[in-house]
């Protein structure tokens, strides 16, 4: 199997499950469907094309005609379904992921109050608002979907997607409480007094000292004893 990139295997997903797309069909079928969880765009999918066409993993169909514009069309072959499958059956390999809200709530303590909690809010608001629009997508399955072979696989992917969002919103009501409560403890808490330094004596300085208050009395002795004799 040729080393291809992931771009490559989610368009010959997409064509598995529809033959017939285009370019631009592909991109819209992945924001409407694993959009969700996978992005690719336009500079990404046209070379991944390109390369599928020379390897024989999917073949040129007619243009379809929309409008003014004429679009090259494709389907997979048997050599791309196959591909497809062999990649499935491997281990899956997520890339590291970059998360801004993590990466700006980390350094936290380093902006001003209130605005770790501006970001909360505003996450805890996008995540109501993707749970909606995936029970959304849930109910409005058409009942003909339930013999489609792929249903099954795609309302598995749907039902993480919601419960990975409940499980975000749940832990960002939590964390907004708390930070809340931690900044308002932290805004009213005195500020301890600073003792300053008190200057440390060395016991060279303790018996330097002692030293010279007896050589005084030995000198104040002996004067005294001089004046006695005389």
């Amino acid at each position: 199997m040729s080393d291809l990139n992931p771009t490559s295997y989610a368009i010959l997903g997409g064509l598995s499950v529809q033959p017939n797309l285009s370019g631009y069909d592909m991109r819209k079928g992945i924001q409407n469907s694993i959009g969700y969880f996978w992005g690719e765009s336009y500079g990404q999918i046209y070379p991944a094309l390109k390369r599928l066409a020379s390897e024989g993993l999917i073949v040129p169909t007619s243009s379809s005609t929309n409008g003014r514009k004429r679009r090259q069309t494709y389907v997979i072959t048997n050599a791309g379904r196959t591909a497809l499958r062999q990649w499935l059956t491997l281990p899956f390999h997520n890339e590291p992921p970059r998360n801004e809200f993590l990466l700006k709530l980390f350094f936290g303590h380093e902006a001003a109050p209130g605005v770790a909690r501006a970001h909360l809010r505003d996450l805890n608001d996008r995540n109501r608002r993707m749970l909606d629009m995936l029970t959304k997508i849930e109910a409005s399955v058409p009942p003909q979907q339930s013999a489609n072979p792929h249903l099954p696989y795609w309302m598995l992917t749907l039902g993480l997607g919601k419960a990975l969002t409940c499980a975000a919103l749940e832990w960002g009501e939590s964390a907004l409480t708390a930070l809340t409560s931690q900044e308002a403890s932290a805004a009213g808490s005195p500020q301890p007094l600073v003792t300053p330094p008190q200057p440390r004596v060395s016991h060279i300085t303790k018996a330097s000292t002692s030293s010279r208050k007896q050589v005084r009395r030995k000198r104040g002795t002996t004067r005294s004893e001089r004046k006695v004799s005389k």
